[in-house]
């Protein structure tokens, strides 16, 4: 159970704006604002370097409790500037030839899909979309049947920036399994808004942000690689702190997985990242789920209730981003009316997630995303604001 008051009371934001943009970036609560201020300002009093040095012990704590939110081991983590420089790291590694598929679904975002494009142009790979099923999640059906053994990555977003479907990551971590296909999963939007636990899943590697529901600060992300499929991957770039020069003409690249880190880093994020996981850690991640969850279709009821707005979600399973489209009104102009109300939603557009957009005939919508710390009241202000 969410002490709602209590979560309130520890997000300064909340006194200011009806946030419903959690999926872009949340508001972050005191003791994750605290840990980044604070170290910031060790830096300005004692220096950078001696400030991460005093904080080492707190810095390596981030690996625990990372490990600890996905069920993985420590030494199967690296913390990187953002989720999209850990899913390039992980899926630069991996080598393809010509003729070789990549299966992906059409909720891809689109800085994966670019990377795909990019390495499809480069080797002679070929990109495949794994169709939905009815409910507009990928089908985990059709997935089987395109195995074969010319296919060597399954790449799978797991929540879409553009709606509220729950992709199956689970059943299709089981087919690449039973086939033997690494398995790579795009796990922004999942992370901090429901349990997540990579043995459970079957992911060989996972990528994920602070800023959004974890509610960590921005540019700072993380990667999860599994132990056993660490030494199959060498970084397409690597520095003196992702390997050692041993001689004049040999370097060792070091075998766990911050061999995807770089040398240079923000103590002050990574530390924001750590307190940002033991918060969501404090309230747990199925109470969590439960509340966020229940406001989405609170608001999803209230929104399809109101004449000229469809809500677009898709998927049997549904989080806690919603998205719609008002007949006659673009979407632009709706976040903007609602900004002036002091109500922060945002417009994913087409080039976002161009596969699935284009399917829909949608060029834009409007997302509201919710936290266990909106309120019922603020989803009926919301919907009074969005009338007007």
């Amino acid at each position: 159970m969410i002490d709602v008051a209590r979560a309130r009371a520890e997000t300064p934001g909340c006194a200011n704006v009806i946030h419903f943009n959690n999926a872009g970036a949340s508001l972050m609560p005191q003791p994750v604002l605290d840990a980044v201020l604070g170290h910031l300002r060790l830096e300005s009093s004692i220096g950078a370097y001696e400030a991460a040095d005093r904080s080492e012990p707190a810095l390596e704590r981030v690996y625990d409790s990372l490990a600890a939110l996905l069920g993985a081991h420590r030494d199967e983590i690296a913390v990187v500037e953002n989720a999209t420089r850990a899913w390039d790291m992980a899926f630069y590694s991996l080598r393809f030839g010509p003729g070789d598929r990549i299966l992906t679904s059409a909720a891809e975002y689109a800085s994966n899909y670019i990377a795909l494009l990019q390495t499809a142009r480069r080797t002679g790979a070929v990109i495949e979309v794994v169709p939905g099923d009815a409910t507009g999640q990928v089908s985990v059906e059709a997935l089987e049947r395109m195995i074969d053994s010319r296919v060597k990555l399954i790449a799978l977003t797991h929540i879409p920036t553009n709606g509220g479907l729950v992709n199956p990551a689970r059943a299709v971590g089981a087919v690449a399994r039973r086939a033997g296909i690494p398995f790579l999963l795009d796990a922004c939007q999942s992370v901090g808004q429901m349990p997540i636990d990579v043995a459970e899943i079957g992911c060989d590697v996972l990528s994920a942000t602070g800023r959004k529901f974890l509610r960590g600060p921005r540019a700072i992300g993380f990667l999860y690689v599994r132990r056993d499929f660490l030494s199959k991957l060498e970084p397409p770039f690597l520095d003196m702190h992702a390997a050692t020069w041993v001689a004049r003409d040999a370097y060792e690249i070091r075998p766990d997985a911050r061999r995807f880190e770089n040398w240079e880093t923000s103590a002050a994020l990574k530390l924001g990242l750590g307190s940002a996981v033991d918060y969501a850690m404090e309230w747990g991640l199925e109470a969590i789920r439960e509340r966020a969850w229940s406001l989405a279709a609170t608001l999803r009821r209230a929104l399809a209730a109101m004449p000229g707005v469809t809500v677009r979600d898709l998927g049997a399973e549904k989080c806690a981003i919603v998205t719609f489209t008002v007949q006659g009104r673009d979407p632009e102009e709706i976040k903007r009316s609602l900004l002036e109300k002091g109500i922060n939603v945002t417009t994913p557009q087409i080039v976002a997630a161009r596969l699935d957009m284009e399917a829909r005939g949608l060029k834009s919508l409007v997302r509201a995303s919710v936290h266990y710390y909106n309120t019922e009241n603020e989803i009926e202000r919301f919907c009074a604001a969005l009338k007007t």
